[in-house]
């Protein structure tokens, strides 16, 4: 391209689409963000030639700093001939700017080669992440099980990951005959069954930080070595630090703490056994409870399902989704749901 941008300009709008939440979300977890609806918004009032790209994770995948965004974004404006200066005046002033000066000169070029080429920067961006099943979503319901199956063998053992294949086959069968076609109800349990017997207990917070998931994740964020502390807000007497609001306030541990879960981790066998040390927490009573309960529930499905209570029975099946949390905004919102699963099951139990 030349050095400087054609003058014959017209107005063009450039969105980055990376979705930030706001504050809201902490005050209402079913907040969604009107992304689409944005979107029709720009186009609307700029015209339909309105570019939108996730600039943040581009910055971040090839440069290691959503900040680089900014600049990224200019080396785009810039080649697709939107800026009235040359590409020498810009280049200047990322120098005297004195700021991070490689990284910004780094995200201009790999601006202009996006507005060039946005599927090959794309690529790029694909070769260096790592493989990862986390980041995809399921495709199907069959993935959906078996996914699940896999992480509870991983998160306890093999016989409890068929207590929960077994619940799941059952719901199946029941669905088939009382609304052929249909798979929300059987989708709904193997998501939420799931949810209330993969609890993130103080064993699965250790073998989660310990498995080799986490570590792969941070050598692919990050370069060097690095230094690793964890916020922890034990729940504990004797490391316990009230918060005013009447939660838990997070403690400070360095890198000796990772020896410490390693240790923890092993002893995911003995959950919820005489041997646990942590039974009688009062979050881990909390949920055996809201699990027994959930199987209770669908032993009545088996029994009492019909097509006069099937969409009461899937709303059912779906209300762990909205316990969320830790502490007391867990509290807050098993509260809620448990107040909701009374109404409910009066419906379910004498549909109209």
């Amino acid at each position: 391209s030349s050095d400087v941008c054609s003058s014959d300009l017209k107005t063009a709008v450039i969105v980055n689409s990376a979705e930030v939440f706001p504050g809201d979300i902490e005050r209402n977890p079913d907040f969604v963000l009107p992304a689409e609806s944005i979107r029709q918004a720009i186009r609307k009032a700029a015209g339909p030639e309105s570019t939108f790209i996730d600039v943040t994770a581009l910055a971040q995948a090839l440069l290691g700093d959503s900040i680089a965004a900014n600049i990224f974004i200019l080396g785009y404006a810039w080649q697709k001939g939107y800026l009235p200066l040359g590409e020498a005046s810009l280049l200047r002033a990322i120098e005297l700017n004195g700021e991070s000066v490689p990284m910004n000169l780094s995200a201009f070029l790999w601006g202009r080669r996006a507005a060039h080429d946005l599927r090959s920067v794309e690529s790029v961006v694909e070769s260096l992440q790592l493989p990862s099943e986390v980041r995809s979503k399921s495709r199907d319901l069959e993935e959906i099980i078996s996914r699940r199956f896999a992480f509870l063998t991983d998160y306890q053992d093999k016989a409890y990951a068929q207590r929960y294949l077994d619940r799941v086959n059952q719901i199946m069968k029941l669905e088939a005959l009382h609304a052929p076609g249909a798979q929300d109800l059987s989708e709904a349990v193997a998501r939420y069954l799931f949810k209330l017997m993969a609890a993130k207990d103080y064993y699965e917070v250790a073998r989660l930080y310990t498995d080799g998931a986490f570590q792969r994740q941070l050598d692919e964020t990050f370069e060097g070595n690095l230094r690793l502390e964890l916020h922890l807000a034990p729940n504990l007497p004797s490391l316990q630090r009230k918060t005013d609001f009447g939660g838990s306030r997070k403690i400070t541990f360095g890198p000796w703490m990772f020896k410490v879960l390693r240790l923890l981790a092993k002893f995911k066998g003995v959950r919820n056994s005489w041997l646990d040390v942590f039974r009688f927490d009062h979050d881990r009573v909390v949920e055996r409870r809201l699990l027994s309960e959930y199987e209770n529930l669908l032993t009545e499905f088996c029994d009492t399902l019909s097509r006069d209570n099937y969409l009461t029975a899937v709303a059912l099946a779906r209300l762990p989704e909205k316990i969320r949390g830790f502490g007391h905004i867990k509290a807050r919102h098993i509260a809620a749901v448990d107040l909701e699963r009374e109404r409910l099951l009066s419906e379910f139990r004498q549909p109209a």
